[in-house]
């Protein structure tokens, strides 16, 4: 399966594993589990259950739920395109290295996120 297709995947399985903005604050974005462990600004986050806050126009706040205690905050640039896994909220990861990336984060079809940080 290829990369590109294995990324769209992996987005819309973190969507469907329990993405829920009902009944949470105005400035949650995203809230569900991400099945896989992902990196965010250079550290790597366990596999679980994250909510992602929006703190100002370019910047996202991360974060594990229950016992989980990482996070992080995150900058971002607008995306203008549509969100891969439909109408629903979702984290896009990338596989680089061997490790997946936070790279995006959409709130909607046409709200998103891409996180300023450069993949190598």
């Amino acid at each position: 399966m290829n990369s590109r297709i294995r990324n769209v995947m992996l987005a819309a399985g973190a969507m469907v594993l329990g993405a829920a903005t009902v009944g949470a604050s105005p400035d949650t974005i995203f809230e569900g589990d991400v099945p896989v462990p992902f990196v965010v600004n250079g550290m790597t986050f366990p596999a679980g259950k994250y909510m992602v806050e929006r703190e100002s126009s370019s910047v996202l706040l991360i974060r594990g739920e229950k016992r989980n205690h990482a996070a992080a905050y995150i900058a971002t640039l607008p995306d203008d395109g549509h969100d891969p896994a439909g109408a629903q909220p979702a984290l896009l990861l990338k596989e680089v290295e061997g490790k997946y990336q936070l790279t995006g984060v959409w709130e909607s079809s046409r709200a998103g996120w891409d996180t300023i940080r450069e993949y190598r």
